[in-house]
């Protein structure tokens, strides 16, 4: 029997698999598993554990919840994680053993991240809490409150998914006693503090915290550590960047972390760093690689993908992510600066934990046509086995694209890598229908990974190409960094020449029936390519950028994103104007959908709108369609009947004009 095409609500189907964690000895992990409920319009994630020997999973939290961030104490007895079952997310400890899950906290704003102490009796946490309170302090509710004015003093005062940002809460660290819940704050001042890492023998902190009165231009955050007992700092780096995702060496003798200076702004690669604590040194371990330290790959089904920045083994050698060439590949380094692969190509490692000795890797991995299951990988021999199978009977049902690589020339003749699908039933000698769909970003990138949108395309009948045009992470430093300063230029010259190529290459695409779409920079781009040709027969622009001017002033990062993209400020409107879609208004020939949603606040809805009415009235052919409720990511975690709705949105467009 032939398997069937995928269809938009497959999305209730799939299962996230995430987030594994291996036990201290060893021989059982957890991990977390996520699911869509149509009915609820939201989404569940429950705790599991995993016998690595027989490879039975038992689930072990249940109901409307969103559990995450599993981690086992150091002696194996007891698991700590986050859940939402009380709205806000809470810390929970539970017996490795089996039982009921006991919550810990029942702070006002929740807890947002924890680390154990080793001692297996008390847990370091992060959570705000507002000048003058404690975390426990609770808020007085009125009834019938009046709405109050909001009164705005900084630039940084809004983020989208967030909102405003309260002046007067302040991210600080604490830590709890397991068994009369006893909560002492650590750190104070009106900071940002970030725990990061808890030292083996409990006697020492990592964390990052930014003592600027103003945070609107500071974009560094410098790491310290922190002596428990004398609460003596002691200064780890302090450089223009980020810096974070600390952990101490099993001795506590170094701490890695990762980072990247803003010696290219945004662009810059992250690396990986060893800091010897009592050299007072620190060394990169990455300099000899072109590509960056982590997972920036672009995709829509994995739900909380959180991985760590690294891990230690007890021989000091480290594993990490890295990005390169469309592949998320898990990497071994040593201290002398040894470095290799550690896992294979054409896949998306997106989860990982390494056994304390270093011998097996738990990976959470997918492919174009495999949403993504456990693996344990052993690291000397390559050998992998396959843990879970939440996903066997969709695959079993389902008829997924196998996408082919492909490689164009674009401007100055650099090599553009990218991927094409052909349509769901296929023949030989017939012509379809080609949609590209670009990426945001721009330093991400397309790559093998299940990417539903790109599947539903297919299943609809459309040819598909996704490239990674400059801009992209994962084919050099020069690469990804080309993009600033030139929107419009060489990335769109990439994009128009693979689809030539793609044209050349395959008879079966039909040249006059091709689609465009793409959101965030992808929908910038897709509204500059409309304005500069009418090749594409149909397009949707998704939460899109049209104005430089007016983005400068409205996005939560448009004061100085505009600058570190576009390279100009209010001071030169003329080179923000030049590189705005909507200047080039006037040549658009392709009907063009407009998506976004409300609460958009890094490119807000006022974009989309100077875009359909500037549209509108010159007649050009374009309909708007606004997500209530939803912000940036209403592609990847918004509203699940909204993400339907998009999704029919796209493809009823492109089915009608192309």
């Amino acid at each position: 029997m032939a398997k069937k095409a995928l269809e938009v609500k497959d999305l209730t189907k799939l299962k996230s698999v995430t987030a594994p964690h291996i036990s201290p000895d060893g021989t059982r992990a957890v991990f977390v598993r996520t699911e869509m409920n149509e009915d609820e319009n939201t989404y569940y994630a429950h705790l599991f554990h995993l016998d690595l020997a027989t490879g039975e999973t038992v689930q072990w939290t249940f109901g409307k919840e969103r559990v995450s961030s599993p981690e086992w104490s150091a002696d194996g007895k007891q698991i700590a994680f986050l859940s939402t079952r009380d709205e806000k997310n809470q810390l929970y400890v539970m017996p490795a053993a089996g039982g009921e899950a006991r919550a810990l906290t029942d702070f006002e704003k929740g807890v947002s991240s924890f680390r154990w102490s080793p001692c297996g009796e008390k847990i370091w946490f992060n959570a705000m809490a507002k000048q003058g309170k404690t975390f426990t302090d609770k808020e007085e509710k009125e009834e019938n409150k009046k709405p109050e004015p909001v009164h705005v003093d900084r630039m940084k005062y809004k983020m989208d998914g967030l909102g405003f940002v309260p002046k007067d809460m302040h991210r600080h660290i604490g830590v709890i006693e397991i068994a009369s819940k006893e909560v002492e704050q650590i750190t104070e001042g009106d900071y940002h503090f970030g725990l990061e890492s808890v030292s083996h023998d409990g006697k020492q902190l990592v964390y990052g915290v930014t003592r600027e009165e103003n945070l609107d231009f500071v974009f560094r955050q410098p790491l310290y550590l922190y002596d428990i007992e004398t609460k003596k700092e002691t200064l780890i780096i302090d450089e223009e960047g980020y810096f974070g995702s600390a952990e101490f060496s099993f001795d506590d003798s170094k701490i890695a972390f990762l980072g990247s200076t803003r010696r290219l702004q945004n662009a810059t690669h992250s690396e990986l760093y060893v800091y010897d604590i009592a050299a007072d040194t620190r060394t990169c371990l990455t300099e000899s690689l072109d590509v960056p330290v982590g997972d920036y790959m672009v995709a829509d089904h994995q739900q909380g993908a959180s991985a760590p920045g690294m891990r230690w083994t007890k021989d000091d050698h480290l594993y990490f992510q890295v990005s390169t060439m469309g592949d998320v590949r898990l990497y071994f380094a040593a201290l002398d600066g040894s470095i290799f692969p550690a896992s294979p190509d054409t896949e998306h490692v997106y989860g990982y934990d390494i056994s304390r000795d270093g011998v097996f890797a738990l990976a959470a991995i997918s492919n174009p046509v495999n949403p993504g299951e456990l693996y344990k990988l052993t690291i000397a021999t390559g050998e992998r086995e396959q843990l879970t199978s939440f996903n066997a009977t969709f695959l079993e049902e389902t008829e997924l694209i196998a996408p082919e690589a492909v490689v164009a020339k674009g401007a100055k003749d650099w090599a553009v890598h990218g991927w094409l699908m052909k349509p769901y039933g296929f023949e030989e000698g017939q012509k379809y229908p080609l949609v590209v769909n670009i990426h945001g970003g721009p330093h991400a990138m397309y790559g093998n990974s299940f990417f539903h949108e790109m599947q539903l395309l297919a299943a609809r009948g459309f040819g598909v190409l996704f490239v990674n045009p400059r801009g992209s992470h994962g084919y050099s430093q020069e690469f990804v960094d080309a993009v600033r300063g030139d929107y419009g230029g060489g990335d769109y010259e990439d994009i128009m020449k693979s689809v030539d190529h793609a044209l050349a290459e395959n008879d079966w695409i039909d040249g006059n029936r091709l689609g465009v779409t793409g959101g965030s920079y992808g929908g910038f781009m897709t509204n500059w390519i409309v304005g500069h040709t009418d090749r594409f027969k149909a397009a949707v622009t998704q939460r899109s950028i049209c104005n430089w001017i007016s983005f400068f002033g409205v996005s939560d990062i448009g004061y100085y994103f505009s600058e570190w993209q576009i390279d100009a400020d209010m001071t030169d409107v003329d080179k923000l104007w030049e590189h705005s879609p909507l200047k080039y208004a006037k040549n658009v020939e392709t009907p063009l959908l407009i998506l976004h949603g409300e609460n958009d606040l890094r490119c807000p809805i006022e974009q989309a709108e100077q875009l359909y009415i500037t549209l509108k009235s010159m007649g050009k052919e374009t309909e708007f369609i606004r997500f209530p409720q939803a912000d940036h990511n209403l592609s990847r975690t918004g509203k699940p009947n909204l993400r339907f709705a998009r999704l029919e949105g796209i493809v009823d467009w492109m089915e009608k004009y192309v």
